[in-house]
């Protein structure tokens, strides 16, 4: 049975969190028809050795790997570019976003509203620490302030999103960051939900807040720079599924990867 979902998951040296968590979303899921393709990203600590079990055992999961890390980004738009689904869900690998908020982003998609493009999720409560909290703060104070998308919290994992319309925007290196202003830029529309949040199951994060400052304010210059130059927007059409497959090809990462699927 074809997926109508992909559930999209970025994991680096995540092998306490990862089998537990596919495990939630299999649970949440249920008999939906739905795919589950995890990027392991330079893992280190048996992440890869677990994927692989998993993908044995499962038939709906699968697996790709890449040598050396590449980014949440890249890892995400490796997973789409194999994902079946019309509809493209993502969340992090380390367990801190649950996934039994999926069905919350899955929702405003059965209106029919077909301008409806991102699903964006943000964080109730969050299980971070204080110095994390703040430092997000103030990135999505200034975020908003030059980009006004209208988002509190646009580097919640949790996003559910067209595939048609992911494969419209520019692509770019922390993208993840920026799509609720990408979509709009592109003429979709975007909703925003609270979903909650818990703490981190295992490893540690990728990025401190001064890491996470010398990546994030080229990135966020570089996305109020394509929003002052778009074009005219492209809007839903029903050839716009055929135009994104006649793409995909031309949109390479430059990552090399190895698929696994079961």
């Amino acid at each position: 049975m074809t997926p109508d979902i992909s559930i999209l998951i970025p994991a680096r040296d995540e092998v306490t969190a990862i089998v537990p968590l596919v495990a939630e979303i299999m649970t949440t899921m249920g008999a939906r028809a739905y795919e589950v393709i995890v990027v392991d990203d330079g893992s280190s600590d048996g992440t890869r050795a677990a994927l692989a079990a998993l993908a044995a055992g499962h038939p709906h999961v699968t697996w790709l790997g890449n040598d050396t890390p590449a980014g949440q980004s890249s890892a995400i738009r490796q997973a789409a570019r194999v994902a079946r689904g019309a509809i493209l869900v993502t969340l992090d690998g380390d367990g801190q976003n649950p996934p039994d908020q999926i069905p919350l982003l899955l929702t405003p998609f059965g209106s029919g509203d077909a301008t409806l493009g991102l699903v964006q999720g943000q964080r109730a409560g969050r299980q971070d620490t204080a110095a994390k909290r703040y430092g997000s703060r103030f990135a999505n104070w200034l975020r908003g302030g030059l980009l006004r998308d209208g988002v509190r919290d646009s580097g919640c994992g949790l996003k559910a999103f067209r595939r048609e319309a992911y494969f419209e925007l520019p692509w770019f290196d922390h993208i993840h960051r920026f799509m609720p202003a990408m979509m709009l830029r592109e003429g979709w529309r975007v909703e925003v939900v609270d979903v909650t949040h818990r703490g981190r199951v295992g490893g540690q994060s990728k990025y401190n807040n001064l890491r996470r400052a010398l990546v994030g304010i080229p990135d966020l210059l570089g996305a109020a720079w394509l929003i002052r130059r778009k074009g005219p927007p492209r809007h839903p059409a029903p050839h716009a599924a055929r135009a994104v497959q006649d793409r995909r090809t031309d949109l390479d990462t430059g990552n090399s990867i190895a698929t696994k699927s079961p």
